[in-house]
């Protein structure tokens, strides 16, 4: 069996023909690879401990490629490997990852894997909030530059059903996760985005918040002076965290002006690079609410820059984005109430940002699967703004408790009944927002899965009306 350092050191110069290789995951990402590297002859298997009828879609697309799999367990025939690429989902701690790595077996992500194949360079965003957002914010820079790119990742579409077709002109915009990060070897992007680090996933790290900034900090990890590093000098954590990064490192701040770097100043978003100063757009000019969005597109500017977008380019694009679904997205408004979809904030920290975008007395629905939340830290907003809570999902109990006193808080047994109950407290002029600062995997499938099933009866009642 060939050893871990062997391949990770001769990956890009190995014949791939039937090598037995194990995908670990059989979901988007874990299809995209067993895909890719079936496609250069490796003999792949792809092994998910799930429930068959839950990963049908999935398994009939492997089916098509007549890529071998099992569901339901891990079975001998998943170590029966060189090489086992290891899907978001999966812990590092995992059975199936320890054992692994105990044979010997080279462990590494489908991010990893994907890099192999990219000949582009790769922007990559990493941080707790703000990388959908960012990443979906690039793209549309690059879109309105003219020039060739995907966007991919952590965002939806797996890296791996990209990587290996890009034209040579294209550019690589990929969201990341820190999962994705854990089993990286040699995944090394031109320019790497770290947006801020909050606690987040730390039951996923054994809720040590050093664990989990090492992860984040594995996205300029195998950088040099050659690349940048775009990082948020507000975050006091990510700016020591960069201290002693190799890349070359521009800031981004809406708290005061850089030396270089991109800010907020006397309310306008400043590029400041080469001794050049360039000011793009007014903060009023841009469509997206929150200082958390100003901070995104001060480290989207920076970005494209590199690429050489124009500064045009960029106030075209300030001025035009509108945002992404499930977040802070306006849906409709029924008798004077206005609904807004933020399904993708599964954290607190993502909560406290959308709170802080309103001036308008708030109905919030909140909760889902609980990742060891916090939630003095929105205690604040919650009084200022929210004049009721619903709460929903496994952490409703906890999110009761812990309002009670502060708020009216009731609960509701399905997003339905969460909708009805906020309508009863909800007054014209007033915003229901759905920020639910939880996972969703209790009552849904994802936050996508939450936030259209949101939309479908909010849309459904308006359209009785």
């Amino acid at each position: 069996m060939v050893g871990e350092k062997n391949i990770t050191k001769s990956i890009h110069h190995r014949d791939f023909r039937d090598m037995p290789v194990t995908v670990i995951g059989a979901a988007r990402s874990g299809i995209g690879v067993a895909k890719l590297l079936a496609s250069v002859g490796a003999r792949v298997f792809v092994s998910d401990s799930g429930e068959a009828a839950k990963l049908k879609q999935y398994t009939d697309e492997l089916e098509r490629f007549t890529i071998p799999y099992e569901t339901g367990k891990h079975s001998d025939q998943a170590y029966d490997a060189e090489l086992v690429v290891v899907s978001p989902g999966v812990p590092s701690d995992a059975p199936v990852v320890r054992q692994a790595r105990e044979r010997g077996i080279t462990v590494v992500s489908e991010l990893e894997v994907a890099s192999w194949f990219c000949r582009v360079p790769i922007i990559a965003v990493t941080g707790t909030n703000g990388k959908t957002t960012t990443t979906t914010l690039i793209g549309r820079m690059l879109h309105d530059a003219g020039r060739l790119h995907i966007v991919a990742g952590n965002i939806g579409d797996a890296f791996s059903n990209h990587a290996a077709q890009l034209n040579s002109n294209s550019l690589a915009v990929v969201e990341v996760s820190s999962f994705q990060l854990d089993h990286i070897e040699r995944f090394k992007p031109k320019v790497s985005i770290v947006l801020n680090i909050t606690p987040d996933h730390l039951n996923r790290y054994g809720d040590s918040m050093e664990r989990y900034v090492s992860s984040k900090s594995r996205v300029f990890m195998n950088q040099d002076q050659d690349e940048v590093l775009i990082y948020n000098a507000d975050d006091t954590v990510v700016a020591d965290l960069v201290k002693t990064a190799r890349p070359r490192t521009f800031g981004f701040s809406v708290e005061r002006t850089l030396d270089e770097g991109a800010y907020l100043e006397n309310e306008s978003l400043i590029i400041h690079i080469g001794g050049k100063k360039h000011t793009v757009v007014r903060r009023n000019e841009m469509l997206l609410p929150g200082s958390h969005n100003v901070a995104n597109a001060l480290a989207a500017m920076l970005a494209v820059s590199v690429f050489g977008v124009g500064i045009e380019t960029l106030k075209h694009t300030l001025s035009t984005f509108r945002g992404v679904e499930h977040r802070l997205e306006y849906i409709r408004e029924i008798d004077g109430v206005q609904f807004v979809n933020d399904s993708k904030a599964t954290n607190v920290e993502s909560t406290r940002h959308a709170l802080r975008s309103f001036n308008v007395p708030l109905v919030l629905l909140l909760g889902g699967r609980d990742k060891g939340n916090d939630y003095t830290r929105i205690d604040d907003l919650v009084r200022k703004h929210v004049k009721a809570i619903v709460a929903i999902g496994e952490s409703a109990e906890k999110i009761e408790k812990h309002f009670t006193k502060t708020v009216k808080v009731v609960r509701a047994g399905s997003m339905a009944e969460a909708i009805g109950q906020s309508l009863r407290f909800a007054g014209k002029g007033d915003t229901v927002l759905l920020s639910p600062a939880c996972a969703s995997f209790d009552w849904f499938t994802s936050y996508e899965h939450r936030g259209r099933v949101f939309k479908d009866i909010v849309n459904g009642i308006a359209d009785k009306r």
